[in-house]
Formats: C-alpha cells, structure tokens, sequence
C-alpha cells in the first residue's frame, strides 16, 4: 500500500476542494454531470469510405450518412480516414471542407447561363447546357482552324480553345482528356497541379 505524506494529503484535499468550489461558481452539478450521458451525433451511423475529390493525391475519406425517416440519407460528417496509408487520417485544408463541398446552401445544384450583356443568372437543364457547350466548342473550332501553316505544313489544328485539366484527375482521366483535346486540334493543354 502506498504511503501519503502530510504534504500530499493537503496537496489533494486542496485540489478536491477548489474543484468542487469552481465546478459549483460555474454552475455545474457534479451529482448531474455524472448522470448525463453524451450522445455523439453519428452514433448509429452508416461509414462510407471515399476519396478526396479536390486533387489526385487520393486521401482517404469517412462519410457518415443516416437514414431519414423519410427515406432519404442525411449526411452527418465527412472526416479523413485513420486506416489509410496515404493520409493516416490527416486532410489538407481544401480536404477538411469536404462538409461543405456536399452541403453548402451556397452550392449551385444544376447549370446556370448569364447571356452577354445580361445581369441575372438563368437555370438551364443539363441536355440544353452541354449542348450549348458543344455548339460554341464547334464554332470557335470552324473559325480558328488552322489546316496548313505558312510554309504549307499540315498542321490541322485550332488555336481559338484552350484546355486546363483539373487537379482529381487521374492518370487515365487525363490520358483520355488529352486525347479528346488532341483529336478537337487543341494545342494549348494544361494540367492543374494539386495547389
């Protein structure tokens, strides 16, 4: 059995004390504290694993989802992945607001189109917005192409369109991205670095 001094005795009595006078200025109830018990709010939630979508690095990613009364899922916290070899849990500043990239009110759920010279923003659906992507693709195309050079090199190219790939492309993606861009007659190519 351990032996107490005099000195620790009154060192712990001290320490009880001041902690039962603070915890009772501050409005706290010991007796209640100890009754109370926590409930996290995903306990009961199903885990997701995903990948972060912001760059190709491929953080792992824990979403937690419920499932509504009403049938519908309700995402509860999205948090980086401790089993993870490439992460081990941690998430870069863009990774942490991976919440937000999912729920944010501000996100715009389907495309918007402001005409030249227009101030408000108008909703369009998908069908319509790729293809008006497309028609100003093929006309920048039609008027920019360039078959042969100055000296009569072929060449067959476009000079009116650029092309930066995003930073969560994979390898493939951006293979198969450049040679979509390649085959329109793009020369100017970039490809975002994870920033």
């Amino acid at each position: 059995m351990a032996t107490v001094t005099r000195g620790g005795f009154l060192t712990l009595a001290g320490i009880g004390t001041a902690a039962v006078l603070v915890g009772s200025e501050l409005g706290f109830d010991l007796a209640q504290a100890t009754e109370i018990k926590q409930k996290l709010r995903i306990a009961g939630a199903t885990e997701a694993h995903s990948l972060c979508p912001y760059c190709a690095v491929g953080c792992s990613l824990i979403a937690y989802t419920r499932k509504e009364a009403d049938g519908s899922v309700k995402l509860l916290q999205i948090e980086g992945d401790p089993d993870s070899p490439v992460n081990e849990g941690r998430l870069c500043p863009k990774g942490a607001t991976s919440m937000q990239l999912a729920t944010s009110e501000r996100r715009v759920g389907q495309p918007l189109y402001r005409a030249p010279g227009a101030t408000e923003w108008q909703k369009m659906s998908w069908d319509d917005m790729l293809g008006k992507i497309a028609q100003r693709i093929k006309d920048s195309r039609d008027q920019t192409f360039v078959a042969t050079d100055k000296k009569g090199n072929l060449v067959n190219r476009t000079d009116g369109i650029a092309f930066a790939g995003g930073a969560a492309f994979s390898s493939e993606e951006g293979y198969f991205a450049t040679k979509v861009m390649r085959g329109l007659g793009l020369t100017h190519l970039e490809q975002q670095a994870r920033v």
